[in-house]
């Protein structure tokens, strides 16, 4: 089992909870906890060791979302298909396969230097790293979740056509 499977089974993401971390309200507000998370660690500036309160309140969020809002047994919207597409892909990482994988190998480098800039800009209390961070974060989750969302249709259509082909789409169709 690796790592991000060890974590989604400790943070309880049974069948259910990923139905209702389907739910567009979980996925949204989610995004909404970056610059929640980023305003509270920031207070630190005013309001010193109680800007401890404002994180650890995000962080309970972050736990508790995806099991607080109703499930999504047919994804039908665009964040509904991103989230059922990551729990394909969580169970059988082959699903992504050729520019698939290329795309998110590059997200997972555009996440990370997002999350670099967006540390060094909080530790620094400097705005431009810390926005430009985020917003790097934001952008690649997005275009994470649209990559999933499409492996997730594939793999539909390919079950409902009978057909033993790869879930994934020509080259011609990616990025």
């Amino acid at each position: 089992m690796n790592t991000l499977n060890k974590y989604a089974q400790a943070a309880g993401m049974t069948d259910e909870a990923w139905q209702r971390h389907a739910n567009p309200w979980s996925v949204w507000t989610r995004f909404a906890a970056i610059p929640l998370m980023i305003a509270a660690i920031w207070s630190r500036e005013w309001i010193g060791w109680w800007a401890l309160g404002p994180v650890g309140l995000v962080v309970v969020w972050l736990a508790v979302n995806p099991h607080v809002f109703p499930a999504i047994e047919q994804p039908r919207s665009w964040s509904a298909r991103g989230i059922y597409g990551e729990r394909l892909w969580l169970r059988d990482r082959s699903l992504v396969t050729g520019d698939h994988r290329n795309v998110q190998r590059l997200l997972i480098g555009v996440g990370s230097a997002g999350f670099a800039l967006l540390v060094w800009g909080l530790v620094a209390l400097d705005p431009w790293p810390t926005v430009f961070g985020a917003t790097l974060i934001t952008v690649g989750q997005l275009w994470r979740i649209d990559r999933l969302g499409q492996l997730y249709l594939a793999s539909r259509d390919s079950a409902g056509k009978h057909e033993t082909a790869p879930a994934h789409r020509s080259g011609s169709e990616t990025a």
